[in-house]
């Protein structure tokens, strides 16, 4: 198959799931009524939330930077930043390449090792995973009784459905895995000499050598403190993110900071399902979520799902496009493309 072909096929499979995705969202819901709720919405506040979110893109590539400085590299702070936007523009057309876009625009901008940049964005990505469960685990226990269900109904539990599926294993398959394992790692280190010699090899095992070596930049961090004070300033910018826009709509202008924590962190689930920006996951978690938890009503909570989401969309839309001029100029598309293909 032809890799444009590929991609296209790829790219229609993603959008066909998020299609569907806010299709079940929205399914029953009166759009005149939802027309009618977003035209009658505050958006001063959007832009305030807006203005926060290029914000935290700032933290984010300062915060990414810090990751660098062990290895000896220190981009600047715009090209980390350009880099960051780049990612998050390809992720709105494929999920799960912005992570490994932004590593190739940076590393082909500023001659950085592309690997060990991966081993950063792993880290960085990690913490962030570590934060949302910390965050979880905050609501879970001092949340409201009805926070409670809700995450414990559309989260823990199919969470720990999935993991005992994922576990559910008889001896002998755990007894083969390890066999399978033991006997690849000592085949490997045996004619480990032989094998290095193979390009194919020698270039893998040269790439996660780089990998690893960027993990270890946690443990060398230069600047741990402001790496911490970082990262909590980051997710207080998510958190306003989540807030300001519930001011818009009457009906959401009461919840209070709680509201938003909830909502950061559902979302936050919801935008991690492999469709494009969690097109439709989004929606349907945040509408349910402010549902069952506050009492607002589906047609609200969509309302507010889609003035939150859809402006982050076009943020990122539009200073992704013009992070991408900025790094490449009209060689812009053909430079993705190039990335695209030496990231896979």
């Amino acid at each position: 198959m032809r890799p444009g072909l590929a991609k296209s096929l790829r790219f229609i499979f993603f959008l066909a799931i998020g299609i569907l995705l806010l299709w079940f969202a929205f399914k029953g819901i009166k759009f005149n009524d939802l027309i009618s709720i977003l035209a009658k919405a505050n958006y001063s506040w959007l832009l305030i939330a807006v203005a926060t979110s290029i914000i935290a893109f700032f933290v984010r590539a300062r915060r990414w930077a810090l990751l660098m400085e062990p290895l000896g590299h220190t981009p600047s702070l715009m090209n980390t930043y350009h880099a960051v936007m780049t990612g998050y523009l390809a992720n709105l057309l494929f999920p799960r390449l912005g992570e490994v876009t932004r590593c190739a625009a940076l590393a082909k901008k500023e001659n950085l090792p592309f690997d060990k940049l991966v081993g950063t964005v792993i880290i960085e990505r990690t913490i962030d995973f570590l934060t949302v469960l910390v965050l979880l685990a905050f609501l879970l226990v001092y949340g409201s009784s009805s926070t409670g269900v809700f995450l414990s109904e559309n989260i823990m539990k199919p969470l720990g459905t999935k993991l005992s599926a994922l576990f559910d294993f008889s001896l002998l398959i755990y007894f083969l895995i390890i066999a399978v394992v033991a006997i690849t790692l000592w085949l490997f280190f045996k004619y480990r000499e032989k094998l290095s010699k193979r390009p194919l090899v020698k270039k893998t095992l040269g790439f996660l050598k780089g990998i690893i070596d960027g993990l270890k930049t946690i443990a060398n961090l230069k600047r741990k403190w402001e790496f911490l004070i970082l990262t909590f300033v980051l997710w207080g910018l998510y958190l306003l993110m989540a807030w300001l826009p519930l001011y818009c709509l009457p009906s959401t202008e009461g919840l209070d900071c709680g509201a938003g924590l909830f909502i950061l962190i559902v979302g936050s689930l919801g935008m991690s399902v492999p469709v494009q920006s969690g097109m439709g996951a989004y929606h349907w978690i945040v509408s349910r979520g402010i549902n069952i938890v506050y009492g607002i009503p589906i047609e609200q909570g969509l309302a507010y799902a889609t003035i939150s989401h859809e402006s982050q969309i076009l943020v990122v839309a539009i200073l992704g496009a013009v992070s991408m001029y900025v790094f490449f100029g009209r060689k812009a598309s053909k430079v993705l493309t190039s990335m695209e293909k030496d990231t896979e």
